[in-house]
């Protein structure tokens, strides 16, 4: 990202938002790393971005009076299409974010604001701008599809957490690497209600760049479920409706989402036709857990995901992963398989989710011995400390 100072237009008409920002935001401001200016509506907020041309994102409250959030996103459409905006709603508000994010919202923040997972969140916004004004920069310069895909990349890279939670007694990774061309694989990580988390990892069908936009909706769509819903099984359900309308390409996402509770280590998943979590336990012997039944995401409207549930003893670990990691092939044609990735831990449980993501990443890359990668590579971890970290 560009090291110049980001502008950043706060549109909420609470008078107590604007010294709060400033409060918490100070050692970004400080360093000049974001520069912020303020509305109280929407109408404010159309004026300053039609006098500001160093606008670059807009955080917007829904609720206000004479132009309210939703109204002022239509508007930033026409006025300024390049900038990004977040929306700040009610928690598990998923009428006016889906409208929001219908309306051209990249992301969205809930109240009581959070400045933890704002800030990520602007991070990854801005990420993803940045990432758009190279690619419009270059546009004029592309000569062949694979500039294109490369770009596409870039994006669907910028998406993606690049911190992840860690307590006491657990820690989250997970890392991608992408195929040569765009993929679909993603994963997500969503601090919840009650110091839960949430934890996805999905593969999307079909490659290139159709692949990593279906992606990028089903991310989103994940995410607002998420945050409104307390059941991996009902989250499931509302984003596979979500998926299958409009899907006049019929593309299909499979897809496991969990939650985690630190405080008693039970850990509840549904899976979209996914592949099992695989547990790890200290004495390197392991298990793929029990699949819930579902069917991949946007297929089939409606249908029920049934959940599972199991308690993590201390020292074990569940490792989620795409396709991409049993599917990797040598130069003769052998996949690397379910069983290596368990044989990698049989001599030597993981110490924490770093490691065992890495490990997974290196055995595959040891295997496929310098064949070329088919497809992306995704893996996920969570480990429940054996003591308090």
């Amino acid at each position: 990202m560009r090291q110049a100072t980001y502008k950043i237009l706060v549109v909420d008409d609470e008078p107590d938002v604007e010294p709060l920002v400033l409060q918490r935001m100070r050692r970004d401001i400080r360093r000049h790393k974001y520069e912020f200016v303020f509305a109280q509506n929407g109408i404010e907020a159309l004026d300053v971005l039609n006098r500001d041309e160093d606008i670059d994102m807009v955080i917007s409250d829904i609720n206000m009076p004479q132009m309210d959030g939703l109204t002022l996103l239509g508007q930033i459409a026409e006025v300024k299409p390049d900038i990004r905006s977040i929306i700040v709603s009610a928690y598990g508000d998923m009428q006016n974010i889906r409208t929001a994010m219908n309306r051209g919202a990249f992301d969205f923040v809930t109240k009581p604001l959070d400045f933890g997972d704002l800030r990520l969140t602007i991070e990854r916004t801005l990420r993803h701008l940045e990432e758009w004004r190279e690619a419009l920069a270059s546009r004029d310069k592309l000569v062949a599809l694979q500039n294109e895909l490369d770009v596409a990349s870039s994006i669907q890279q910028s998406i993606l957490p690049t911190s992840f939670p860690q307590g006491e007694n657990y820690q989250v990774f997970a890392n991608m690497e992408p195929a040569r061309n765009v993929g679909g694989d993603f994963f997500d990580v969503v601090n919840l209600e009650n110091d839960r988390i949430g934890l996805a990892i999905a593969d999307v069908s079909d490659k290139g760049v159709p692949a990593a936009l279906f992606m990028m909706s089903s991310r989103t769509w994940m995410k607002g479920a998420a945050i409104g819903n307390p059941e991996p099984g009902e989250v499931l359900e509302e984003v596979n409706s979500l998926l299958h309308e409009g899907n006049e390409a019929q593309m299909f996402v499979t897809a496991l989402y969990a939650v985690y509770i630190p405080e008693t280590g039970e850990f509840t998943y549904a899976s979209g036709g996914h592949d099992a979590p695989l547990l790890i336990r200290p004495d390197g012997s392991s298990e793929l857990l029990p699949l819930t039944g579902g069917i991949a995401l946007g297929i089939i409207p409606w249908f029920e995901y049934g959940q599972n549930t199991v308690t993590l003893n201390p020292g074990e670990t569940i490792v989620l992963y795409t396709d991409g990691v049993t599917e990797a092939m040598n130069s003769e044609g052998e996949q690397f398989g379910v069983e290596r990735m368990r044989e990698v831990f049989a001599n030597s449980a993981p110490k924490d989710s770093s490691e065992a993501t890495r490990t997974i990443f290196d055995a595959v890359s040891a295997f496929a011995d310098g064949a070329a990668q088919s497809d992306d590579i995704t893996c996920l971890t969570l480990c429940r400390s054996e003591t308090p970290a």
